[in-house]
């Protein structure tokens, strides 16, 4: 199941943030380097499920 939530990250960050912790801190933290940077956005996501 990570590998999925992995490639959800990889094309829509936040929707693999929201998958592993759902609406919180992380998720809205993502949602912001997503728009301030699609790769910022990438690692916090792949971070955030490898941590996990």
């Amino acid at each position: 199941m990570d590998f999925l939530r992995i490639i959800i990250a990889i094309l829509l960050p936040p929707l693999g943030v929201f998958l592993q912790v759902g609406i919180g801190k992380h998720f809205w933290i993502n949602i912001l380097l997503t728009l301030l940077g699609y790769i910022p956005g990438i690692v916090h996501a792949v971070y955030i499920i490898a941590k996990k």
